[in-house]
């Protein structure tokens, strides 16, 4: 009687744990958070290179605080600010310091504008005397302490003003700003968009001039679209948005001169239709240096321009057959010689420039690519990088010497290793993760790499996902079209090769994106291994165009965005398909933004491969989107109509067979939602059936409150229903 008990007690305890492990996820844990990664918030490395600042929430108080650690020991050394002796500022969102770390600047009350901009209250607290003040009662854009930390520059309402701690003297250096019209100081919204920047000027070293931008966008075309809130009347969002082919802003380049009060044009040359992706000053106050992109962006000229006598001098030319990327790279030496990135011998590495542009030499080589330029350290002339020497999927941290000698691998764990270097480069904190390991934060020493302490892990997420069936990534390749694809593979837990599995295909595809990457999981491969759990296999291919493996590679989609493409994933999932495991008969495919112009393009085009698609967001025709991206790739569609009209899915929707999903935000900025509007009208007309839904004020990346749970919930449906 005792052993039976016994053996039951045994047996009850071995189906608990057994159900333990089998713990399927569900889309309201992984939306709400559930299975979130721990991180450093706002870190900052401060001057002395031994100490760094993060922004911290006090657990029993509740006050936002700046705490200061040393980075050997890990002790923390002081409070900085704690938002509970601010008085009437009772919480801020992110800090900024002067350069000499006397002056911080709080920002509270951010109010999101497009995808990088925002508009925000903003306060100067003085570390000296910890006194603070208002910058300006009305929320304000993009301000910039002055190097001496004596001014403050900021946009608004489309104009520059400038502020005087110490006379107390507010001026306003443009006056002509206008919405929708003239926009100083700040980047309209095409430029914010696609070079990734808003804050359009630049304090000299000097903190005697402030270069910047001016945007004349009377010209532009506006896009408008309906705000529905929960008014009796919608409201109009109107804004300029240049199409492909449309005109652009008219950009032009001004220096004032603080001191002097003055505000003068510079004219930079004979310049037709182009583009100023990027100001900034050199080591010597009186040289700003200008970026100048050609329409086609298969031409950029690196200028220096003398704030003195207002001449521009082009020091650097670089050209293209297809595209330059614009990047953050450009770093000046005190003898204002500067490091600079390219494809040129192509694939993207490190050169070193004389200040007249004669190339010094070439600082890094090979047949793989930088991935990231975290700066130089003066003291002991070396450069730290990031990049994918290790294999294209991962990314590791490397230091090489100035003159392209003495490299050395400074990380040792295969996987995406990222870096927060100190001030003099004497630590960083190295960001790890891969498919196995969630992040990591370690505290290296610079010159060696070797780890001084562990800071943060998140083996309490470990611990956690041990209760679930946590399905892992299979890595691999497959030759398709004559190229080496990556690819990663999701299967069910009792995978049983003799079975035959339904398969769902995931990707982006375009122009220099990765997917396949060996990093820690996102929200969507927590989704992928519920579908797992489902008995689906789920397959992501990064083809043709893609990224970090080659200037060739990325560019070979020029011209013809969506063929090569789409033929890839075609041969990709009758590569699948063949094998023995998989259903051919019940392949699916989908993607967001231009993975759902992929994904329609697949369904429409080979009809006889995919059973179903889900576009999110998708474009439907290059046409309607903006002229900086699409313009790069694919020209303009007065010069490129072929290019165009091939490749959209609004011309082949009389291949639909199978089932379509086709989802959008009505709010989206970015990829309008006259993208689906327009498809859905052909559809129709072809009398082709379809679902689609379309999400009330939601931009582009269709979330806030439950609205991601009920989207993967209706995808989740469709896939379950329909493949």
């Amino acid at each position: 009687m005792k052993i039976t008990k016994l053996l039951f007690a045994i047996a009850f305890f071995v189906v608990l744990v057994a159900s333990a492990q089998e713990k399927a996820f569900t889309l309201e844990e992984i939306w709400k958070g559930a299975f979130s990664t721990e991180g450093l918030q706002s870190l900052h490395s401060m001057k002395s290179g031994k100490e760094y600042s993060v922004i911290e929430r006090d657990a029993v108080s509740g006050a936002i605080n700046i705490e200061v650690y040393n980075y050997e020991s890990g002790e923390k050394t002081k409070t900085l600010v704690t938002s509970s002796s601010l008085g009437d500022l009772s919480t801020f969102q992110g800090y900024s310091f002067s350069k000499d770390e006397n002056r911080i600047l709080l920002s509270s009350q951010l109010e999101q504008i497009y995808r990088h901009s925002s508009r925000g209250i903003y306060h100067v607290y003085d570390v000296l005397s910890k006194g603070i003040f208002k910058v300006s009662d009305k929320k304000i854009q993009e301000p910039l302490l002055s190097p001496d930390g004596n001014k403050i520059a900021y946009v608004l309402d489309n104009n520059i003003y400038m502020l005087n701690f110490a006379t107390g003297q507010e001026v306003q250096l443009t006056d002509d700003g206008k919405k929708n019209e003239i926009i100083n100081g700040i980047t309209d919204w095409v430029y914010e968009e696609e070079f990734a920047f808003v804050r359009a000027f630049d304090w000299s070293a000097d903190s005697k001039k402030i270069a910047f931008l001016r945007f004349d966008e009377r010209e532009v075309p506006e896009f408008s679209m309906d705000v529905y809130g929960k008014d009796l009347y919608p409201k109009q969002e109107v804004f300029k948005y240049p199409k492909a082919g449309e005109k652009n802003a008219k950009v032009s380049l001004y220096v004032a001169d603080i001191t002097e009060m003055t505000l003068d044009e510079i004219k930079l040359g004979d310049y037709k239709d182009f583009y100023i992706p990027r100001i900034k000053w050199t080591a010597s106050p009186d040289v700003l240096s200008v970026q100048v992109l050609n329409r086609h962006q298969n031409s950029l000229d690196l200028i220096f321009v003398d704030a003195k006598t207002k001449t521009p001098t082009v020091v650097l030319n670089e050209k293209d057959n297809a595209y330059i990327d614009i990047t953050d790279n450009l770093t000046f030496l005190d003898d204002n010689s500067f490091i600079w990135t390219s494809e040129k011998d192509g694939f993207n590495h490190i050169y070193h420039y004389t200040t007249t542009g004669e190339l010094i030499n070439q600082i890094t080589k090979g047949a793989w690519e930088i991935t990231n330029y975290y700066g130089y350290d003066k003291k002991n002339k070396k450069i730290y990088y990031q990049s994918v020497e290790n294999g294209s999927i991962n990314r590791d941290i490397y230091s090489i010497t100035l003159d392209g000698k003495d490299k050395k691998r400074l990380s040792n764990k295969e996987g995406i290793n990222d870096a927060d270097f100190s001030a003099d480069f004497s630590f960083y904190i190295n960001y790890f993760s891969n498919s196995t390991t969630p992040y990591e934060y370690t505290l290296n020493k610079g010159n060696t790499g070797v780890i001084v302490r562990e800071i943060k892990n998140n083996k309490g997420l470990l611990e956690k996902l041990k209760q679930y069936n946590v399905r892992p990534k299979e890595f691999s390749t497959i030759e398709i079209n004559g190229e080496t694809l990556n690819t990663w593979m999701i299967k069910p837990k009792d995978f049983d090769s003799a079975k035959k599995y339904p398969l769902l295909m995931f990707q982006y595809s375009g122009p220099g994106s990765q997917m396949v990457k060996n990093s820690w999981h996102s929200a969507n491969d927590y989704w992928y291994m519920m579908l797992a759990q489902q008995g689906y296999i789920v397959v992501c291919v990064d083809g043709k165009g893609t990224g970090l493996k080659g200037a060739k590679f990325k560019k070979a989609t020029q011209n013809d965005l969506g063929n090569l493409e789409v033929q890839d994933q075609v041969a990709a999932a009758k590569h699948f398909g063949a094998l023995e495991y998989i259903d051919a008969s019940r392949i699916g495919i989908w993607g967001w933004s231009y993975g759902g112009f992929m994904s329609s393009n697949c369904l429409f085009k080979a009809p006889d491969v995919f059973k179903m698609a889900i576009a999110v967001a998708p474009v439907t025709n290059w046409r309607f989107y903006d002229t900086v991206y699409t313009e790069r790739y694919l020209m303009t569609p007065q010069e490129n109509t072929k290019g165009y009209d091939d490749n959209s899915p609004i011309n082949f929707v009389n291949g639909l067979k199978g089932k379509f999903l086709l989802i959008h935000g009505s709010a989206d900025d970015n990829v309008h939602v006259q993208n689906t509007m327009q498809l859905v009208e052909a559809l129709i007309q072809a009398n082709k059936d379809f679902d689609w839904a379309i999400y009330p004020d939601k931009n582009h990346g269709i979330y806030g409150g439950n609205t991601r749970l009920h989207l993967y919930n209706k995808m989740t449906n469709f896939i379950t229903n329909n493949l």
